[in-house]
């Protein structure tokens, strides 16, 4: 079993690829700099990483990068500085989505390639008329206009519901929503929902980076979960403790 996995040198990214390595999986990653790599990722056998922008890659690169992978996962976002937020590439998450299953249609692998996109649930799943507020609206409104980073997790998450949407026979796929990213050493207890249970603007919950890789692996590798998930936009969030 072989995964590539993007954005794996960023916080949640590092955490998914240890994940991954603790249930044997193979993988690819690609970074930008190995230097953003620790040294227990950067030296272990089961990684092999190719130190390039995933959106400088040639579509013969591409092809030969997600062949013989059963799934991708994809930890991408941009950076929380004003060029993250405001240069380009604007679209880095969608394009390189995009990308990706491009590749993988022209690979034209025997059964259908899992692709697992890390999302937000400021993002709602439109295939399913989730309930937002008219004030949760004003504000995503604002946002699509004042944040590109937003935009572009809309639209990727769009291209998967629409480009490749249901039953597609080379790509499966979900797009995991975690609310507010804290950061936490050990794996909790987690709740996974078809919905958001809560207000992503006005009352938004907690989940931990590491509870969204260890969701995104079990997607990865337990085929039981993943028919449960398949095609559809799970929505994470920290379990609630008892008072």
């Amino acid at each position: 079993m072989t995964t590539l996995i993007l954005g794996a040198s960023g916080a949640t990214g590092q955490l998914l690829t240890r994940q991954l390595l603790q249930r044997g999986q193979d993988l690819k990653i690609v970074v930008r700099s190995l230097d953003g790599l620790s040294e227990d990722i950067r030296n272990h056998q089961k990684v092999s990483a190719i130190q390039a922008s995933v959106l400088d890659l040639s579509d013969a690169e591409m092809i030969d990068l997600v062949r013989g992978c059963h799934a991708v996962a994809s930890c991408l976002g941009h950076n929380l500085t004003f060029k993250g937020m405001f240069g380009k590439p604007r679209r880095l998450v969608t394009d390189a989505t995009r990308g990706v299953c491009e590749a993988i249609r022209s690979t034209e692998p025997d059964t259908p390639v899992k692709f697992v996109l890390m999302n937000t649930t400021g993002n709602s799943n439109r295939d399913l008329n989730e309930p937002v507020s008219m004030a949760q609206k004003c504000v995503i409104g604002l946002l699509r206009l004042l944040l590109p980073p937003h935009v572009d997790n809309e639209k990727a998450a769009d291209y998967l519901r629409c480009g490749i949407g249901q039953g597609h026979q080379l790509i499966e796929w979900a797009a995991v929503r975690p609310d507010n990213l804290s950061d936490e050493s050990k794996v909790s207890a987690y709740e996974i929902h078809a919905s958001p249970q809560r207000s992503a603007i006005f009352d938004a919950g907690t989940t931990s980076r590491i509870n969204v890789a260890d969701f995104m692996a079990r997607l990865v590798s337990d085929d039981t979960l993943w028919k449960n998930w398949n095609g559809q936009m799970p929505v994470i969030y920290n379990a609630t403790q008892p008072e």
